[in-house]
């Protein structure tokens, strides 16, 4: 221990604390509360809290003298339980912080209480809930108050020894709340024995069940006049004890969650025991016996004389020694005893006078030596308090497993040291010793310790690291044989290793450097698993291909992150490595451009063969085209030529007849090239094909005469096929015919049969004189006899039926001039009051405002007019105007045109005859008299209320353009200035 840092310090808190009411008899302490007994039966509380104090009198109103045996405070600092001894007997008193009269507890009259176990889990301020008082002649009772009732709820009996009936002399309890209720803990010591007593229930039901087994205790036959248990919580929770008996201090942890049973079925909490011996806290050969006793987190407190022996409860080393200053008055009789403020975290001493307070500084701070001392290394590390006491413990382990040859175990220690031992120091050790493996064990747990922040040292340790592992693999090759072969060889476990660290370490390795020693090393398969990891996909296909194993490259090609590029790249070598694979891969990927894999599939093609084996290409072309329908030319040309390069020219016929691009307005029906179609078919001598396309490419006239070289009846059904142009039509006919009777080698007549026979399956559109130029200029007109007689009656037929046809259109034209000549004789019959359809007025009324002036003579003194079939009749100046406003602008100009023109004629006859007619007269009458014909039928061809003209104005609005201006002005609209407007008063 550092001498020059005292752990615990002693400081006076008080010097006349009794208050002249006697001398200190007993001290209790609970969270800044202490509680004096004295000599004449008065307690003294001070509360440290609030700065509250005052005296409590319990031997008010008793004969003779009494003193305070014991006082008690619960860890809050609010309960209070005294017992007052004198000549009246005694008596137990408890009292509240908040009461002024204390409750006598009648129960327990003539009882010594020398020890209280508080319920510390579950009290409160005003509640003690369950309490245990020990008495002096071994019973144990239970108590419960609530401060609101100003009295005890209940005192009654739980336990009494009978086998060897001592005094409790002092008690503890603990509770853990489980599944099924609270389970009890409960320690008691009297001067030679430990009892424990636990169960789970009401505290009556678990002690009355001891009367029927024996309860666990230990027994030290020593006696001690001041026997104590003492427990150190921790957190509110027990976690070690220590005992006061009479062979030494018994002390060990407590797990109140532990579930080891006993042999008779009671629950063993207690774990770690040990004895600490008084000779070892006397350096002479008499033992010191302690009078009292205090327990700390790693000490205990040993009341020895007038001074406190600190001891290490782990070394059970003395570390101090602290003394009090005392008066003289008080100094015969010297510290009378110890008590501890859990709560607080205080200790305090008394003697009849004074009251001590002794702190505590950091009593952990070198707990971590004493643990390294003894060689608990994981105790150690959990007391150390900065990475140098740490360092010091991997130290010291590392040293022990070194020197012990334990080398692997040694570089885990190394690894965590941070400070006092240099990285380069660490790894010469290992150097020297030349154990390699150790030195990557090192290496790795490094790793394992090293901030993220320390990029350049991880990248090197972790290159050191690989060739570490790539030394050692190469080391376990050349020692086994078998080791390829045996799956549960070092060496492949090894590589498994190896390959988890390469996949942790690859964001930190260094890609070139990694590489290069993977290459250098041999180790080809980790080559390709690192590069995998680095995204490095082109050296991982490359390396499959190299081994054959296409499918695998195919994978890889595959994965989502691998850029599609690759898949264009590889695609020549995985299509010569295997076709299959390739093109079903291809087929599975969704976002592939046939067009780039053009190249891949032609070197494809180049390759021989054989007859009945599927052509892959042809199978991805097909899908792309069908299923994809894709619209590339280059796709469809390279697929076309596959297919013109086969025997069976049945798929090239359905390729080139079928319309890709059906049902797209104004799309194309075929994506390949017509002209290189032409010439590969051309080459490949895939005449039928070669028709198609002229055909395709209303090259007809090419189309039939190479069909004719094929199959005359396919050049037949390709003369069919023009439908559109009946000259063409017959022109690729006649190359048939042509054709078909040159090529006819029999005897004449039978030439010429064969050539009538033809005529009649071309349905009339060739005669006999269109074919008779291709026969011999010496062929006998006889064998045509038949033939033409069959073409004159032909002739003949349709002479007749165009006569029969001029008749028909001759009597149709006198039907015409004779309709002509009635419709000159027609008339119609006008009511006298018959009115004008447009202006509502009489027809025949008389007056010089109805004269006609332009162009119309007018009959008598009445106005001209016209009468429709339908009844209606109307002024002719009435119709024009109506008919003019009704119809288009176009009708309207060319109506008032031939009014103007027919005007103007008018009035220079009347100018020239000065009303007088000549016959020159009549004869200039002539243009006036086409100008009212013209005029009568742009104006009376139909009558406007029965005809087209009525029906056009449904579609004209109510209100008219040049109306609009009529129309708003009706509109009401309101004003919002009508408080300004002026009113004129009329007067009358």
């Amino acid at each position: 221990m550092d001498s020059g840092r005292q752990v615990f310090t002693v400081d006076l808190l008080e010097r006349y604390a009794a208050k002249g009411r006697g001398v200190i008899t007993c001290m209790a302490a609970g969270n800044d509360v202490i509680v004096l007994g004295t000599s004449k039966g008065w307690i003294i509380r001070h509360d440290f809290g609030v700065g509250d104090s005052f005296d409590i009198d319990l031997s008010a109103g008793r004969p003779g003298e009494h003193s305070i045996h014991r006082v008690f405070v619960d860890p809050g600092g609010s309960h209070c339980i005294a017992t007052i001894v004198g000549t009246g007997g005694a008596d137990t008193f408890y009292t509240h912080a908040k009461w002024t009269k204390p409750r006598l507890l009648t129960k327990l009259k003539g009882l010594v209480v020398n020890a209280v176990a508080w319920n510390r889990q579950q009290i409160t301020e005003v509640s003690t809930k369950e309490v245990i008082l020990g008495t002096d002649n071994g019973q144990l009772h239970e108590m419960a108050v609530d401060e609101k009732d100003k009295k005890e709820k209940y005192v009654k009996f739980l336990y009494e020894l009978t086998e060897l009936p001592e005094a409790f002399m002092s008690l503890q309890m603990e509770t853990a709340t489980i599944l099924n209720g609270t389970r009890y803990y409960v320690m008691a010591v009297t001067p030679t024995r430990l009892y424990s007593f636990t169960g789970i229930g009401l505290l009556d039901a678990i002690f009355s069940s001891y009367l029927e087994h024996p309860v666990r205790f230990m027994e030290f036959p020593s006696e001690i006049p001041n026997s104590e248990l003492h427990f150190y919580i921790k957190q509110r929770r027990a976690v070690h004890f220590a005992w006061l008996s009479g062979a030494g201090i018994y002390n060990g942890g407590l797990n109140f969650g532990a579930q080891h049973s006993s042999p008779n079925g009671d629950e063993n909490f207690v774990e770690n025991k040990a004895l600490l011996g008084y000779s070892k806290l006397s350096e002479s050969t008499e033992v010191a016996i302690p009078s009292s006793m205090a327990v700390s987190e790693f000490h205990f407190l040993l009341l020895i004389g007038n001074k406190v022996k600190v001891v290490n409860r782990i070394s059970e080393q003395i570390i101090e020694e602290l003394q009090f200053d005392q008066t003289s008055e008080s100094a015969s009789r010297g510290i009378i005893g110890l008590c501890s403020d859990a709560t607080a975290g205080l200790f305090y001493a008394y003697d009849q006078n004074s009251v001590f307070q002794v702190s505590v500084n950091d009593e952990g701070r070198d707990m971590w030596k004493v643990y390294l001392d003894m060689k608990e290394y994981a105790a150690a590390l959990a007391n150390c308090h900065d990475p140098l006491q740490r360092d010091q413990v991997y130290l010291v382990q590392a040293e022990v497993a070194f020197t012990s040859k334990d080398y692997l175990r040694a570089g885990s220690f190394y690894a965590k040291i941070n400070y006092i031992l240099s990285f380069e120091e660490i790894t010469l050790k290992f150097i020297t010793v030349n154990e390699q493996d150790a030195l990557r064990t090192f290496l790795l747990r490094k790793l394992d310790c090293l901030a993220k922040d320390d990029k350049c040292q991880i990248t090197m340790i972790s290159t050191w690291a690989t060739e570490l592992y790539l030394d050692k693999i190469n080391r376990l090759l050349l020692e086994d044989d078998t080791a390829l072969e045996n799956r549960n060889s070092e060496y492949q476990s090894i590589i498994k290793e190896f390959r988890a660290f390469l996949s942790d370490s690859k964001d930190v390795l260094d890609e070139a450097t990694t590489m290069r020693l993977l290459e250098s090393y041999g180790r080809v398969e980790e080559l390709v698993f690192f590069a995998s990891l680095k995204e490095q996909y082109e050296i991982v296909v490359h390396h499959y291909i190299q081994q054959g194993e296409a499918k695998k490259a195919l994978e890889v090609l595959q994965k989502p992150s691998v850029p599609i590029d690759l898949q264009y790249k590889f695609a020549p070598d995985l299509i010569m490595l295997d076709a299959y694979e390739a093109v079903e891969s291809w087929m599975a990927t969704n976002n592939l451009n046939p067009r780039k894999l053009i190249p891949a599939m032609m070197r494809y093609s180049s390759e021989p063969h054989a007859k009945n084996e599927t052509h892959e290409v042809i199978k991805y072309l097909e899908y792309c085209v069908h299923r994809l329908h894709n619209e590339d030319p280059g796709v469809h040309n390279l697929l076309l030529s596959l297919y013109a390069k086969q025997e069976d020219d049945s798929a090239l016929l359905r390729f080139l007849q079928f319309k890709f691009g059906k049902g797209r307005e104004s799309g194309p029906e075929f994506f390949y090239d017509p002209k290189y179609a032409l010439r590969l078919c051309l080459k490949e001598k895939r005449m039928r094909a070669c028709v198609h396309i002229y055909s395709m490419m209303s090259m007809h006239e090419e189309a039939v005469a190479l069909a004719l070289q094929v199959d005359p009846e396919l050049a037949m059904a390709e003369a069919d096929k023009v439908e559109d142009d009946e000259d063409l039509r017959k022109k690729l006919w006649l190359m048939v015919a042509k054709h078909v009777i040159e090529q006819e080698k029999g005897a004449k007549r039978e030439n010429i049969r064969k050539a009538i026979a033809f005529l009649k399956e071309t349905d009339g559109l060739l005669k006999i004189e269109d074919i008779l130029p291709f026969f011999p200029d010496f062929a006998l007109i006889d064998d045509f006899k038949e033939a033409i007689c069959s073409s004159l009656e032909d002739y003949n037929n349709q002479i007749e039926q165009l006569k029969q046809e001029m008749n028909d259109a001759t009597h149709g034209a006198d039907n015409i001039r004779n309709d002509i000549s009635a419709l000159a004789q027609r008339y119609a019959v006008i009511d006298r009051d018959e009115e004008c359809g447009v202006c509502r007025r009489k027809i025949l009324t008389v007056g010089r405002e109805y004269q006609m002036t332009r162009g119309y003579s007018s009959v008598g003194q009445m106005a001209p007019f016209y009468v429709f079939p339908c009844g209606h009749a109307f002024h002719a100046q009435c119709l024009i105007a109506h008919v003019t406003r009704s119809t288009n602008e176009a009708q309207a100009e060319y109506i008032l045109d031939l009014q103007k023109q027919l005007s103007l004629l008018d009035g220079e006859v009347r100018k020239d005859s000065n009303g007088t007619l000549t016959d020159e007269t009549v004869t200039s009458m002539a243009p006036v008299d086409k100008l009212r014909s013209q005029l009568d039928d742009a104006v009376a061809s139909e009558c406007p209320f029965c005809g087209d003209l009525m029906i056009r104005e449904i579609s004209l609005p109510f209100i008219l353009p040049e109306e609009q201006y009529q129309s708003t002005s009706w509109e009401i609209k309101s004003h919002s200035n009508l408080g300004n407007q002026r009113s004129l008063s009329l007067t009358l």
